[in-house]
């Protein structure tokens, strides 16, 4: 059994996630569909899946896009745990019936977020201190899809994060960056235009360090899930 890691591009990687999962015992495994399409996903042999981000846009009309749509209605019809950060949430949101869109702004650099009154009773959420500071690079936003739960927001972009049913989770800010992968994102000539819209230079490590905490507590209740075990709350 694996977590499949659904990749867009190679510098959009797990970064802090994968530590977390080698540290509960669990294998992973990165399915790039961008560069084979057709490839076999088995989802059978699958403890959980992971849709990471990416400099497109999920309205873009690429195939291998329309296929992970796909797996992710196939995966929760399963029961599966699914976590998606930022074009993956927005993967996510749109798979279950909600419509993605341009944000007022674009949200680029350290940014604090604020947790909901049901993030108080959330399985990944409970417990954490807040408001945090995190870090984000998206563009667009979405709506709430039918029967999810707002965990998260900021003062840019109402939702930060949610949860639909019991274990699929999408999260719009990045957790699992290092200032490493901060860097190689800002030297990415795919990223150059939304840099050039910034009154602000970006500091890599500026947050990191609480970021490592809260992304440790939250992905490890996530690989819980994975992992079929009860969540341990363990609070940065």
């Amino acid at each position: 059994m694996s977590v499949l890691v659904f990749r867009h591009v190679p510098y959009e990687h797990l970064g802090l996630i994968a530590s977390v999962l080698e540290a509960a015992g669990l294998k992973y495994k990165y399915v790039d569909l961008p560069l084979d399409v057709d490839r076999r996903v088995d989802l059978e042999s699958a403890s959980g899946l992971v849709f990471m981000g990416g400099p497109m846009s999920v309205n873009d009309d690429l195939p291998y896009l329309r296929r992970e749509i796909e797996i992710i209605r196939e995966a929760a019809g399963n029961g599966l745990p699914i976590l998606g950060v930022c074009l993956g949430a927005q993967l996510i949101a749109k798979a279950f019936g909600a419509s993605v869109y341009r944000n007022e702004v674009k949200e680029i650099g350290w940014y604090p977020i604020y947790w909901t009154g049901e993030a108080a009773h959330d399985g990944l959420f409970a417990g954490l201190p807040g408001p945090a500071t995190v870090f984000h690079w998206h563009g667009e936003t979405f709506d709430l899809p039918p029967g999810a739960v707002r965990l998260s927001y900021s003062e840019a972009c109402r939702i930060q994060a949610f949860r639909f049913g019991g274990n699929i989770y999408g999260l719009q800010f990045h957790l699992e960056v290092t200032p490493a992968m901060i860097g190689a994102w800002l030297a990415e000539d795919a990223n150059a235009a939304d840099l050039r819209e910034l009154d602000h230079p970006v500091d890599p490590d500026a947050g990191c360090q609480e970021l490592a905490r809260l992304g440790a507590a939250v992905f490890g209740r996530w690989a819980s899930l994975a992992g079929g075990q009860p969540s341990e709350l363990g609070i940065p």
